[in-house]
């Protein structure tokens, strides 16, 4: 039997943070995320990435006592994934390396868009983000 929905895609993706600021500063100024929704009784905050949203989740916060994870350190998220426009590599890596931010790894794999290039990098907490390019095909179509 069929869901009676379809899907359409990311919505949200949360992370745990333990200082606002800092994740605010490096979501906007590094990646280009504007400020969304926010919910400051719970010490959350929302930044757009496109048309998906990213929460941060300030762990510091007492409105935040239910997100602490049971094991200090432990991970419920992998990595993110963030659709991006097409970019030149090179200047990838200047923009990044302009902002302190190290590239964990480079590849060029299969997502939801087809092949295309990506960067792993981590956000000021530890979480993995991966900017992943438009598919790019042998024959130079983008």
């Amino acid at each position: 039997m069929q869901p009676p929905f379809s899907l359409v895609g990311i919505d949200h993706v949360v992370f745990l943070v333990d200082d606002m600021a800092k994740a605010m500063d490096f979501y906007a100024r590094v990646l280009g995320c504007v400020p969304g929704y926010s919910y400051p009784a719970l010490g959350m905050e929302q930044v757009w990435c496109g048309a998906a949203l990213i929460v941060l989740w300030d762990i510091t916060h007492p409105g935040a006592a239910g997100a602490i994870p049971p094991v200090k350190g432990g991970r419920n998220v992998d990595h993110l994934c963030i659709a991006t426009s097409p970019f030149a590599p090179g200047a990838m890596r200047a923009h990044l390396a302009a902002h302190g931010v190290a590239i964990e790894r480079e590849a060029t794999h299969g997502g939801a868009r087809g092949m295309g290039h990506s960067f792993y990098i981590r956000d000021p907490f530890g979480n993995l983000l991966e900017l992943k390019g438009p598919a790019e095909y042998p024959d130079g179509r983008g």
